[in-house]
């Protein structure tokens, strides 16, 4: 399909085999909000549960290094490196289980919208993605203007949250001045924990909206034309004139094959024009006769004039030849009913060889 087509003729909802093949391609609806608020929610938790002991680890490790500067010497060359890979080790230690704790509710909220995927495709460079015409053409869509009023939504929300909180913790700061100065990390910590916890419930309100917005977005943006329906149905089903000309092929053999297996029959039964019937008969076999042919009109004929090319009987009975042609597939015996006719021909051609 073109992708000059007009957007307007995608009036049909998606397929299944549309919407597979989009998920296997890695396009799936994802709300960007919803990771935003994982990672407010994971940095609120540090600040609950983690900053505050391993920050007053940190600083106790810190306060002693400042504080002692004369108590280090250096003797030689690699205390140095065994001083810093101290100082290192300890930042990594404060810093290591925060960073963990946000890796993991960001990869949570993508996990939890969709099933997690492995498609190359996504992250191999393509030119038009820093065509400056279509990142213009993204920037003023449909999409960039929602992206936009989330973000000022956002950006609002921020506002009017810091607002209120520092409006409420207005009469602490200022008696925070004549408390004692050891109290002040834990003030800011507060406030910071008040301020970020009424982020998050604003947000959430966002995330709710985000999610069904990108669900319902992705599903009008894999909308089809009726063209693209009928060619999903031609793949699938396969291609009416090409499917026609393989049934007309394997007729051809099959037809082949059964002419082939006239001059091995014991006798052709036929009415004059209309109908002839080609049945096998093994004389010291079990078996009752099987039809190895038959025909009507003209494939009549052909059977016909095959039969006296290869010198095999040909006898005329235009009700039983009829009634063979209706009741008898090829390949099959010959019911038990028309036994008694037959055998009668059949007895009369070996007679008569």
């Amino acid at each position: 399909m073109s992708e000059d087509q007009d957007p307007d003729s995608k009036t049909q909802e998606p397929t299944e085999k549309k919407v597979r093949d989009a998920l296997e391609k890695g396009n799936i609806p994802v709300s960007k909000e919803a990771s935003v608020l994982a990672s407010m929610v994971a940095l609120l938790l540090v600040l609950s549960f983690v900053a505050v002991d391993k920050a007053q680890g940190l600083v106790h490790f810190l306060k002693w290094f400042l504080d002692n500067p004369g108590e280090i010497s250096f003797v030689s060359a690699a205390e140095p490196v065994q001083l810093m890979s101290a100082v290192s080790l300890e930042l990594v230690w404060f810093l290591g289980p925060i960073v963990a704790l946000l890796i993991f509710f960001g990869l949570a909220s993508s996990f939890m919208q969709n099933t997690p995927r492995l498609v190359l495709d996504r992250i191999e460079p393509k030119l038009n993605k820093i065509s400056i015409k279509k990142g213009l053409g993204r920037l003023f869509s449909v999409n960039g203007a929602m992206e936009f009023v989330k973000s000022l939504f956002k950006l609002v929300t921020v506002v009017v949250v810091a607002a209120l909180v520092l409006k409420s913790q207005q009469a602490v700061a200022f008696t925070a001045m004549y408390n004692d100065p050891s109290q002040l990390p834990q003030l800011i910590l507060s406030v910071a924990m008040t301020l970020l916890s009424g982020i998050c419930v604003a947000t959430i309100f966002l995330v709710g909206f985000d999610l069904v917005l990108a669900r319902f977005q992705w599903r009008k943006n894999l909308r089809m034309s009726h063209q693209e329906l009928k060619d999903e149905f031609k793949q699938a089903e396969g291609d009416p004139l090409v499917k026609a000309r393989l049934r007309s092929l394997a007729r051809d053999r099959a037809r082949k094959r059964m002419m082939s297996s006239v001059q091995d029959a014991a006798v052709v039964i036929a009415n004059p024009t209309h109908f002839a019937v080609a049945l096998q008969y093994e004389r010291d076999g079990d078996q009752a006769p099987r039809v190895v042919a038959k025909g009507q009109d003209l494939v009549a004929l052909k059977i016909k004039e095959l039969a006296y090319i290869h010198d095999v009987p040909v006898i005329e009975d235009r009700q039983l030849a009829r009634s063979l042609y209706a009741a008898v597939e090829i390949d099959q015996s010959i019911p038990e009913e028309y036994y008694r006719a037959v055998a009668e021909i059949i007895s009369y051609v070996y007679l008569k060889r």
